[in-house]
Order: structure tokens, then C-alpha cells, then sequence
């Protein structure tokens, strides 16, 4: 297998873990208030972000490649919001990318953040896949690269 493959799934099991522990917390038969509810499932969304980022370097030899990613119009898939990332590859030969794709509110605020891979974008080509949110979101949150790597 080469550098970065399987990414994907490790870090959507790793920030769902988060974002259900996060929920659970919020279930519970404390009197726990609104606010500490908000800044638990803050700290799930760091958290998340943070597993996230630390798959993401895992990816040895990869170059940063933001400038060739680009994160489509969202739309509702459910209780999910989807986003078609599209690489685009300036390099003579096929190559992979691993994309860190953040949710964000009106606000700027961070909502989710998932992992993409894109394998085999040809030289000089285009290649996209979809990104899926791990955490139930409302409204219309906007995709946002993170960080995006060649590999």
C-alpha cells in the first residue's frame, strides 16, 4: 500500500469517536447547562481537528498542494453535507492527494472537518471525489480546504 492510503478511514473513525463521545457527554442525567454542552462540543471539534491533522501528517514524502484543490458547492445528503473536491494535477505523472476539508459556518466557525482521498489524478489532469461530513449539520456550511497534500 502506498503512503497515505487508508487515511481516509482512520481518521473518520477517529473524529467520529470524538464527535459521539461529545454527543454521549451531552446525554447525560447531570443538570449540565447550554453552555457547558457548547464548550464540550467545542472541544470535540478540536479534537476532531486535531486527529484529523495528525493523519494527515502521517503522508511521508508529500508536497503541499492547496493551490491544486479545490472544494465544490455544498449540498444536503440527508442529515450530511457533501462537497465534490476536485485535484488538479500540474505534474507529469499520475499521482495521489489526501485532503483535510474543513466545515464552516456563516460565521467562520468550525463545524466538522474530514479527510478526502483522491488517487490516480492523471498527469495533467483533473480527477474529484466527494467529501461527507461525520457530524449531523444544518443550514449550508461551506467546504474548506485545510490542507491538502501530493503524494
Amino acid at each position: 500500500m502506498r503512503p497515505g492510503h487508508g487515511i481516509r478511514n482512520a481518521v473518520t473513525a477517529a473524529v467520529t469517536a470524538v464527535v459521539v463521545t461529545a454527543g454521549m457527554t451531552g446525554c447525560s442525567d447531570t443538570d449540565e447547562t447550554p453552555k457547558s454542552a457548547a464548550s464540550k462540543a467545542g472541544a470535540a471539534i478540536e479534537s476532531a481537528t486535531a486527529a484529523a491533522a495528525s493523519e494527515m501528517a502521517k503522508v511521508k514524502g508529500g508536497l503541499n498542494a492547496a493551490t491544486d484543490v479545490k472544494a465544490g458547492p455544498t449540498t444536503a445528503d440527508g442529515d450530511r453535507v457533501t462537497s465534490e473536491i476536485t485535484a488538479t494535477n500540474p505534474t507529469g505523472e499520475a499521482t495521489d492527494y489526501t485532503v483535510l476539508v474543513n466545515w464552516k459556518d456563516s460565521d467562520g466557525n468550525l463545524l466538522d472537518a474530514t479527510v478526502v482521498s483522491i488517487d490516480g489524478v492523471p498527469a495533467g489532469g483533473t480527477k474529484s471525489a466527494t467529501a461527507r461530513s461525520n457530524r449531523s449539520l444544518t443550514g449550508t456550511p461551506a467546504a474548506d480546504i485545510g490542507k491538502a497534500v501530493r503524494h
